[in-house]
């Protein structure tokens, strides 16, 4: 029987419960009972302001959520990687997948990022084991890390999948921090979550920006992860007011951030910097393909940069509402993106998810400052909620929305403030998955109201997320012997 040496004594020991009981159960012949499992948790998050933003530098508000993922990992003498995971049925994936150690190698060097991209995504019932065996792949390049020996990996994902809430980078950031903790390599929380952004940008190809990593790595129990996406500066922690709590209710329409409807926006955001960059006579180098460098001494490369009144009375009029890939390469050469490339056959919305990220920033400015006054009033917590609608209002407008998050967003706002509920917001990507809701504590009746109007409305089935939990490296590393 596995066990843990020195259980958790918080809210996480019933994540540590239920993972021995796999160990003990299905998967007790998935490990070898002489060498010790290396095991690390990383939770879930709950978009509260900031989203879509943080590719274009905007502050970001983050809450590391309950919901977690663990994962365990052994060094084995056998020369195969073999990964397994409880939850790959959810994703139509296949639960166990071996690749052999060799196959980290190619001609001589270590697996690069593009081959690994093509080994690891060639099998679409096999794209969830990139996530792990991505961070392999990203130790070797970057750290220099020598897999000289296999490894068994097992997974265990609570946080809900395709819902917006990040489970892929829990995923990530509970799978490299186990492998680093076996290796005995010491990365620091900061740069293993950016170590692992570069695991679904370069291996899995989703153009996901920073703020779900760094969440699930470097959040803290009851706080938002204040986060500066330039490209991802620490901010102090932002601590809950005693009287407020924010929930998550999942609209149970599937949201993916490799989808397109994610991409074309962030293209867009791109294409305008580029545009008003140009109006700047700002110099440009070109790096490959559709890649430029912009030297940017006023705003640094962020749109997020950029004041609300400056976009109004400067840029505005000179965007474009939408432009086709064609046109825009013809003029422009290219983006400072390198993570997507622009389809000269397709139309991008250019103008809305410009200035998405250059009020969101400001909206999200003033949300903190508004949750640092010592107590919150009536019409603060009016106030953070209108923030919060405008937000959802700008997914909207870039075509992130969908029906089924504006129906429990608008069902919030009818029942408002009488109900203790003061804002909501789509999360994430948007395009579905889960929308954050703010009220005072004790809403949970209000609450579960809105889920049953809901569901009642739509047909769809829903699931409520709450409560807050460490991210991986406050949780640390925790080891399970045989006994």
């Amino acid at each position: 029987m596995w066990h843990c040496k020195h259980p958790p004594q918080d809210n996480t020991a019933a994540d540590v419960e239920r993972f021995l009981q796999h160990l003990n159960g299905q998967h007790a012949d998935f490990f070898t009972a002489d060498e010790p499992l290396f095991v690390a948790r990383a939770p879930g998050r709950l978009d509260l302001m900031g989203g879509i933003a943080d590719y274009s530098g905007s502050l970001v508000l983050e809450m590391p959520l309950a919901v977690a993922t663990m994962a365990a990992v052994q060094i084995v003498s056998e020369p195969t990687i073999t990964v397994c995971s409880t939850a790959a049925s959810e994703v139509e994936g296949e639960p166990i997948i071996s690749l052999p150690l060799t196959s980290l190698h190619a001609h001589g060097k270590t697996l690069g990022y593009r081959e690994a991209h093509e080994l690891l995504t060639a099998q679409p019932h096999q794209i969830w084991a990139a996530y792990i065996i991505g961070a392999l792949v990203a130790l070797q390049q970057e750290y220099g890390l020598s897999v000289e020996h296999g490894l068994r990996i097992l997974v265990d994902c609570q946080v809900p999948i395709g819902k917006g809430v990040s489970s892929s980078a829990a995923l990530e950031v509970a799978a490299m921090q186990a492998i680093c903790a076996a290796y005995n390599f010491n990365i620091d929380a900061r740069k293993l979550a950016i170590l692992c952004q570069k695991v679904e940008n370069l291996i899995v190809g989703a153009p996901c920006g920073v703020m779900d990593q760094m969440t699930a790595s470097c959040g803290e129990n009851n706080s938002l992860l204040a986060l500066l996406c330039q490209p991802a500066e620490l901010q102090d922690r932002v601590p809950l007011h005693d009287n407020i709590e924010i929930w998550g209710i999942d609209s149970g329409v599937r949201h993916a951030i490799s989808g397109a409807d994610y991409g074309s926006v962030r293209v867009g955001a791109f294409m305008g910097y580029r545009i008003i960059a140009k109006q700047q006579g700002f110099s440009v180098t070109r790096r490959e393909q559709d890649y430029l460098a912009i030297e940017d001494p006023q705003w640094r490369g962020y749109l997020a940069n950029i004041s609300p009144s400056q976009w109004e009375m400067q840029y505005h009029t000179s965007i474009p509402v939408s432009l086709t890939g064609a046109a825009f390469l013809e003029q422009y050469e290219g983006s400072t993106d390198p993570v997507t490339h622009i389809d000269p056959l397709r139309v991008y919305p250019v103008q809305q998810p410009t200035a998405h990220p250059i009020y969101e920033n400001h909206r999200v400015q003033l949300f903190r400052a508004l949750l640092a006054r010592p107590t919150l009033d009536e019409l603060q917590l009016s106030l953070l909620g209108e923030l919060m609608y405008q937000s959802h209002a700008s997914y909207s407008a870039c075509g992130l929305g969908s029906k089924g998050t504006d129906t429990l967003v608008e069902l919030v706002r009818e029942a408002g403030p009488a109900a203790q509920l003061y804002g909501a917001k789509i999360t994430g990507g948007g395009s579905g998955g889960t929308v954050a809701i703010l009220t005072q504590r004790g809403a949970e009746e209000q609450i579960q109201k809105i889920v049953e109007q809901y569901e009642s409305q739509t047909g769809l089935k829903t699931t409520i997320l709450h409560g807050s939990s460490p991210g991986a490296k406050a949780w640390g590393i925790i080891n399970f012997v045989k006994a």
